[in-house]
């Protein structure tokens, strides 16, 4: 009963457009104040406090704050010609270039919007001039942009981690692999769908290897951010919160006064863009909190565990129906709150089936990546829409054989966990 009254009450709101962070915190007050047996009130308030009592957590607004620095900061443009000077040359190379530098990107931004924006702003338009369709180039940018979650530092990793208590040093070791893969994968799909596009130029550059250190050197600064951030969770020198301040003082320092391309007076600018989109996601896990603290006290999880392995016995199976819940999540609720709503409820789930909490917060995770690309929620869909002058209609239909092809790898990464593990064993 108490579940049925607090999932009709949040969906009620989701319905009349309330913010998702305020339709958690609303539905489990309503449902404090309105039904018996419920906790007291305090709880909401309690819950609220030690949600935001969290070490680990300052790392989701440091890490929004580096990647809105270097994306003003030119490091995406660098990332760009870099990736052109390296594989531009290829027939179709420009495809090439614009998912590798989504891969470069990823290791920067952790987001995949932002990664989107970043890349495609510069690559969607260089792409047409060479006989891409906007189309292709769309959909492409955006299944291409699901990367910025799964290369480390990832912020669903970091919320994943938080919710989940696991270690987030482990997780972003986890999404290597498995990132890698799906830009050799999109390559591939790329590859296949141009093979008999005649109208595609050839290539966009000459390989050359004066050309490629020049590039690799005015952009060395960026690609050093990945290995400031992992080296130093790795060594031990910080965890992975203090690396997000160390990016955003590095990012400060290399935009002002190594690449000049912001002043002094764009940083309150780029602060208020990133404190806008920082307190977003911070009250939805605040208010998620006390949200799941209520869902768990009503043994709400327990009993959807029970009712999916009702459904089956076999692992193989309840993986798979776990799978298609998430994707269908992933398809009409934002991430991050997928992450605190669900991580606890299918968690349980798949440890009782062994599955280790580092494998499934990458099977959680990139669930969720592929939300970004399927409407009606698709993030990652209306920023290269926006960028591409293409309808969403036409970037859907577009986009369907990468969404093939992740669905693939959804299926490797969660029935071979060796995947994921590889290098978290390693540490």
């Amino acid at each position: 009963m108490l579940a049925t009254i607090l999932f009709i009450t949040l969906l009620a709101l989701l319905l009349f457009s309330v913010p998702i962070g305020i339709c958690l915190g609303l539905a489990t007050m309503i449902v404090m104040v309105f039904v018996d047996g419920t906790p007291p009130m305090v709880l909401l308030a309690r819950s609220v406090v030690t949600g935001a009592d969290s070490f680990p957590l300052i790392a989701v607004p440091l890490f929004i704050l580096a990647g809105d620095l270097m994306q003003h900061g030119g490091m995406s443009r660098r990332i760009v010609g870099f990736a052109n000077a390296l594989i531009g040359h290829i027939r179709g190379g420009l495809a090439y270039v614009n998912v590798l530098a989504c891969v470069f990107f990823a290791a920067i931004s952790g987001s995949s919007p932002a990664t989107v924006a970043a890349i495609g702003s510069n690559m969607i338009p260089e792409m047409e001039k060479v006989g891409y369709t906007r189309r292709f180039s769309g959909a492409l940018t955006a299944s291409s942009g699901m990367i910025g979650v799964m290369i480390p530092p990832s912020i669903p990793f970091i919320i994943y981690g938080v919710t989940a208590e696991v270690s987030i040093g482990k997780l972003f070791l986890a999404g290597v692999v498995p990132g890698i893969l799906f830009a050799l994968m999109f390559m591939l799909v790329a590859r296949v769908l141009l093979r008999n596009d005649k109208t595609v130029q050839e290539s966009t550059t000459t390989f050359s290897g004066a050309g490629v250190w020049e590039s690799f050197r005015t952009s060395i600064w960026a690609l050093l951010v990945p290995g400031i951030i992992l080296g130093g969770i790795y060594s031990g020198i910080f965890t992975p919160t203090e690396a997000g301040a160390v990016a955003v003082v590095y990012a400060v320092i290399i935009g002002i006064f190594v690449y000049r391309d912001i002043t002094f007076a764009d940083l309150p600018s780029i602060l208020a863009g990133s404190a806008k989109t920082s307190g977003t996601i911070l009250v939805l896990v605040i208010m998620a909190t006390a949200f799941g603290r209520l869902i768990t006290l009503a043994r709400i999880p327990t009993e959807l565990a029970a009712s999916i392995t009702s459904l089956s016995d076999n692992p193989i199976m309840i993986l798979l129906l776990i799978n298609l819940l998430l994707l269908v999540i992933g398809m009409f609720m934002e991430t991050i709150s997928s992450i605190i709503i669900m991580t606890p409820i299918l968690l349980p789930v798949a440890t009782a089936l062994g599955v280790d909490p580092i494998v499934f917060g990458v099977i959680l995770t990139v669930n969720l990546a592929i939300g970004f690309c399927t409407p009606p929620l698709g993030v990652n869909l209306f920023v290269a829409s926006g960028i591409s002058k293409v309808s969403i209609e036409q970037l859907s239909k577009a986009i369907l054989p990468f969404f093939v092809g992740m669905l693939v790898l959804l299926m490797l990464i969660t029935y071979v966990p060796a995947i994921s593990l590889a290098l978290p064993s390693l540490w």
